[in-house]
């Protein structure tokens, strides 16, 4: 009966979802090269609520319901990097994610792969990237689907295989992706952002109340027992001190603005002002990632000597223990749905970068970007379901290097764009050193190196090499101007424009604010 009751609520709640993602774009007009960028970054027109939720939703995934709970666990203290990384990485983008916004709207370009390509002048260049972005992003969609079905078999009483639940997230996050897009992915966030503040805020008064009788008694249980799991490096010998945490956080927080899925979200919103009034918001999101951390360390007195995997599930072995079946349930859909909308915009991302700069340079592809994009997207996830099955720790150890890997696109993509001395020489020697030294102290289980976080590392060697072959080699020749080249804030822009007389924003309607139906620069702007 448990089983049925929750299944029940789940399902139902799947066809919301779904529903949801279909009637984000009824009415909405996407045909056409212009229907990628409708479809891809929502036409470039979400506001902040929508804006706020998606971002979210795209750093709350089924890790903070289940990794977090199992860090706090097995560690305790070093997990709360997640909240440092996320909250220095929202102030970076308040800077950083408005130039984005504005170098990708003036020339008509919908993700990293196509600044990368504009910046050097190499169509070729945003393939390559589009590749290795895609390697990195991969295991993400595995790790999802993974999450979303140990949720679904638990909260099912097992009465859900995990094969069937992983096909489940695959259909249902499949089903509207393709048809709706980052849109229907920033609706399916409003619904997935309810639940989960109302049941984080539930379990965070519930679970210490119910099992200990409180705050009080808790936390000086906590103290008491396991002060080991309060301070670095945390429990066991993980290596994982302060070095390696404020490495981590530090990189980590550079990194996350120029993620492909972060980018789609900032070149979703409608001005640049959306993205700094929703860099201020965020932060306050990352407050519920506190809870499951927190209830993770509970689980140590409720459910002990969970070691592995099995410590992943921490948190909802408390909710199945002492919740009815619908409440297991709708705990259960706002876990799933942390999975479905950051894998939704892994697979939109990865289907756009090979719509727009991959397949794009076949002719026959040219005018047909959209569906060459969500032809992408279903492959891209039947590859992910697939090695789910077959080999999951393919992938497993491939995510081992997902973030330190993207970081090393840092130099090609910040600082090409602010830079114009940078050469494409430089970038790519810088590139190739950095991704061969991180996968070298990952795959010979070297990270932490020296206590520090590898990426950081590796990072380091990819400047130091961008930098010398940069200033080594001859000066790149490029006769474009400045400013078709740089990225930079459209208020700077203005500014600068308007201390020189304003002949270069009267030429530009984007650095003066135009609206949606005057943006020129390209196919794709609207």
């Amino acid at each position: 009966m448990n089983a049925a009751v929750a299944t029940s609520v789940f399902g139902a709640f799947m066809v919301i979802t779904v529903a949801l993602g279909l009637l984000a774009v009824r009415g909405r007009g996407n045909r056409g090269r212009d229907g990628l960028a409708e479809w891809s970054v929502g036409g470039r027109s979400l506001g902040t609520v929508f804006i706020w939720v998606l971002m979210a939703g795209e750093g709350y995934t089924s890790f903070s319901y289940l990794g977090a709970a199992g860090w706090g666990y097995n560690y305790g203290a070093p997990v709360l990097y997640v909240v440092a990384y996320m909250s220095c990485g929202y102030a970076v983008g308040y800077v950083v994610g408005p130039m984005l916004w504005a170098y990708a709207r003036r020339h008509g370009l919908v993700g990293i792969t196509d600044m990368v390509a504009h910046r050097f002048g190499r169509p070729w260049l945003g393939a390559l990237v589009a590749v290795l972005a895609t390697v990195f992003l991969l295991p993400y969609i595995q790790l999802q689907i993974t999450g979303m079905g140990v949720v679904v078999s638990t909260i099912s009483y097992g009465a859900i295989s995990l094969n069937w639940a992983y096909f489940v997230a695959f259909a249902v996050t499949t089903g509207f992706v393709v048809v709706s897009g980052l849109r229907g992915s920033a609706w399916v966030s409003v619904l997935k952002d309810v639940l989960v503040i109302a049941t984080l805020g539930f379990l965070a008064f519930y679970v210490p109340l119910h099992y200990f009788g409180g705050y009080e008694a808790f936390l000086d249980r906590l103290v008491t027992e396991k002060s080991e799991w309060l301070t670095f490096p945390g429990h066991g010998d993980s290596g994982l001190g302060q070095a390696w945490f404020i490495t981590t956080s530090f990189l980590n927080s550079l990194t996350v603005v120029i993620f492909p899925t972060t980018v789609a979200g900032y070149l979703g919103a409608k001005n640049a002002d959306v993205l700094r009034r929703n860099a201020m918001w965020l932060p306050a999101y990352n407050v519920l990632l506190f809870v499951p951390m927190l209830l993770g360390m509970a689980a140590l007195f409720v459910v002990p000597g969970l070691v592995g995997a099995e410590s992943n599930l921490a948190l909802f072995k408390l909710v199945v223990d002492s919740l009815p079946a619908w409440a297991v349930g709708v705990i259960g859909v706002a876990a799933a749905l942390s999975s479905i909308v950051p894998m939704a915009v892994f697979m939109l991302v990865i289907g756009t970068m090979w719509g727009r700069s991959v397949l794009s340079l076949v002719p026959r592809w040219q005018q047909r970007q959209k569906g060459a994009a969500q032809t992408v997207v279903v492959a891209a996830g039947a590859i992910a379901l697939v090695l789910t099955y077959t080999a999951p720790n393919t992938l497993v150890r491939l995510s081992l290097i997902s973030y330190e890997g993207m970081a090393q696109l840092l130099p090609m993509v910040l600082l090409g764009l602010m830079w114009r001395r940078l050469t494409l020489l430089g970038a790519m020697a810088g590139l190739v050193v950095g991704v061969g030294v991180v996968c070298g102290f990952v795959f010979t289980e070297h990270d932490p190196v020296w206590g520090v976080n590898a990426g950081i590392v590796a990072l380091g060697a990819n400047l130091a090499v961008a930098l010398a072959v940069t200033y080594a080699g001859p000066r790149a020749h490029d006769d474009r101007p400045d400013s078709d080249v740089l990225a930079r804030d459209e208020a700077d822009a203005a500014y600068e424009s308007g201390r020189t007389g304003g002949t270069e924003a009267a030429g530009d309607p984007e650095l003066v604010g135009a609206g949606a139906g005057e943006a020129g620069g390209g196919p794709a702007g609207e």
